[in-house]
């Protein structure tokens, strides 16, 4: 796959608890059907990486959620990054490689603007927690785990639906899997 056609599709909510339940198979199917090329997905969480041509990453986003509402009856929030864009959302994680990729969330912005909103947050003393912020996304460490963490608590707060979020892990198969170093699951 050319870098500068590939795209990272991060579905919210998809595959978490009984509601939104997409199967990998049928979301490979929909994007092979909007005509977006070798189309490979990651794990079960609705994430896919795929050749997009000439298609703009925000324009994708947009069909490929009138897409799951239409096809598959499910309505959930799409964020579509170009590889590039995925490249420097990695490359800007301050917090990896030095915490538990489980325990690192990726809270990657639908809207990249709303990084100016999470100026507050960052004066705020989050110990042992840890916050930081990219272009693409915001970086949470959570010692005791995501439901505990007060920085996912407000970051859901003052993002709602604008956000969706991978542990750090899960961003590493993607990762490897646009960089060809990861096989598609």
């Amino acid at each position: 796959m050319e870098e500068n056609n590939r795209q990272v599709a991060l579905l919210r909510g998809i595959n978490v608890g009984r509601a939104k339940r997409v199967a990998m198979a049928d979301l490979r199917k929909l994007l092979a059907d909007l005509g977006y090329g070798d189309v490979r997905t990651v794990l079960n969480s609705g994430n896919a990486v795929f050749q997009a041509g000439s298609v703009p990453p925000a324009t994708s986003a947009t069909r490929i959620e009138e897409a799951l509402v239409l096809k598959l009856g499910v309505a959930a929030r799409v964020t579509v990054l170009s590889a590039s864009q995925f490249a420097e959302l990695m490359a800007q994680n301050t917090l990896a490689p030095g915490y538990d990729p489980a325990r690192l969330l990726a809270l990657v912005l639908n809207r990249p603007a709303d990084t100016a909103r999470l100026a507050p947050l960052l004066g705020q003393p989050w110990q042992p927690e840890a916050l930081a912020v990219g272009s693409w996304a915001a970086y949470a460490w959570c010692p005791d785990g995501v439901l505990a963490s007060k920085v996912v608590a407000a970051l859901g707060l003052l993002l709602g639906d604008g956000v969706t979020s991978r542990n750090w892990a899960t961003m590493q198969k993607i990762d490897g899997l646009l960089n060809g170093s990861a096989t598609a699951a």
